[in-house]
């Protein structure tokens, strides 16, 4: 908003200060690249939230962070990240050879990699549990190894979404299509490279992920579902396509019982080790 005129209340002539553009808000010095660069909708406004979240629960001083698959993208706060020890561990090799922030990056994976009790503050797992066949024991490890009062965060897709659907039944080829064609990534399927073989296990299922969490005693401090980005990467890149996406959407939604919302095809849960 621009300045108002400011007037020399003398009884000589008033001057007036010249207008300037007031400055636009600077995201950068807080925000990681990962999430300035996801489209903006639901799913960004609650990773804001989880920031803000975050920032309130975890402790004051040093941390330390795993980032269970994170491989070289991480969603977190940079004022959280900045006061971190971090340490990844990711399967995939070129994924952790272009990790740039984690001060211990492992290669292993997050099934079978274990650490000592009470070893973190906090655990994130953002879209990573759906490409797992072996959930349980990945969460297993996450519990083991957090502090007291430490939290989890985990982001996945929704297996009972219209997008977590095609996902599940559609085959890996198709998926490297949309990210090339659709998404415009065109690096998409190389190695170290999105889209990842998908499982969903059972334990991806939002109700099915928090009732193992509460008989591993933890408690949700935060859940929300949220339409998936690609609904508005698809509206800005391919709008035909988003409308006849949109559509079927919207028409499954009136035939399916209760207030289910089939475009919510991410969530995000923040779990707290009691």
């Amino acid at each position: 908003m621009p300045q108002t005129a400011a007037l020399d209340l003398d009884d000589t002539v008033p001057s007036i200060a010249p207008a300037e553009p007031a400055a636009k808000p600077q995201l950068a010095p807080t925000l990681p690249r990962a999430l300035l660069d996801l489209a903006p909708g639901e799913a960004r406004d609650s990773l804001l939230r989880i920031h803000t979240l975050l920032v309130a629960e975890l402790p004051k001083g040093n941390l330390a962070i795993y980032e269970a698959g994170g491989g070289s993208t991480s969603f977190l706060p940079l004022n959280v990240l900045d006061r971190a020890r971090i340490t990844v561990v990711d399967i995939d090799e070129d994924q952790i050879r272009n990790n740039d922030y984690a001060q211990e990056p492992i290669l292993g994976d997050i099934q079978t990699h274990r650490f000592a009790p009470d070893s973190f503050d906090l655990v994130i797992c953002y879209n990573v549990i759906e490409h797992l066949p072996d959930v349980e024991a990945a969460l297993t490890n996450f519990c083991e190894a957090l502090k007291r009062g430490g939290l989890i965060l985990i982001g996945a897709p929704n297996p009972r979404s219209l997008s977590g659907v095609v996902t599940q039944y559609s085959p890996h080829w198709f998926h490297v299509w949309f990210y090339r064609y659709v998404r415009g990534i065109k690096e998409a399927g190389k190695p170290g490279q999105a889209p990842f073989p998908t499982f969903f296990h059972s334990l991806v299922t939002p109700s099915r992920l928090e009732a193992f969490a509460r008989a591993h005693g933890l408690e949700v401090i935060y859940r929300r579902e949220v339409e998936s980005p690609r609904f508005p990467e698809m509206r800005a890149r391919k709008p035909l396509l988003a409308a006849l996406v949109d559509a079927l959407a919207a028409t499954l939604n009136m035939v399916l019982p209760g207030k289910t919302d089939v475009r919510r095809g991410d969530y995000h849960i923040v779990l707290r080790k009691r």
